[in-house]
């Protein structure tokens, strides 16, 4: 009986701690049509970060120096669905064809340039807001450039 106890514990604990670090890392949405639901529902606007994650140096540097950060989370959170719409080339990386052709479908409409990071800040209606990339300075200065071109 004690160890049936001990059993219950100790699952509970796993599935509690796994959900919560599922939630922490859960703040990027990959699926585009969640991302414009959701941001319908709670009345935000999306940030669509074009990101080339293993490639890319200034993508890199972006996710690091500003979207990993407590002080951008924050800000973030009453604001924005977070949206990545990655482009990844290491085939250990390798998205499914779903995601692929999504991101490709993507790219056509809010990116053709094929710049790497593109920032894009729009609406639940799919209007388009702003367009930026990374800034040098960390969080606190990219928070103060997405107020700027929120103006």
């Amino acid at each position: 009986m004690k160890n049936l106890k001990f059993l219950i514990v100790l699952l509970f604990t796993t599935v509690m701690l796994t959900s919560f670090i599922d939630n922490e890392s859960s703040d990027w949405l990959t699926n585009y049509k969640e991302a414009l639901s959701k941001a319908k529902a709670e009345n935000k606007l999306i940030l669509m970060d074009f990101s080339g994650s293993d490639w890319c140096s200034n993508c890199i540097r972006l996710e690091k120096s500003v979207f990993q950060t407590e002080a951008f989370k924050t800000y973030a959170k009453d604001k924005f669905i977070l949206l990545n719409v990655d482009f990844p080339m290491k085939s250990k990386n390798k998205l499914s064809k779903e995601l692929s052709e999504q991101n490709a479908e993507l790219a056509k409409k809010y990116n053709n340039e094929g710049q790497f990071p593109t920032v894009i800040i729009m609406d639940s209606n799919e209007k388009v807001l702003a367009r930026t990339g990374f800034v040098e300075g960390g969080a606190e200065a990219y928070i103060k450039h997405l107020n700027e071109l929120l103006k």
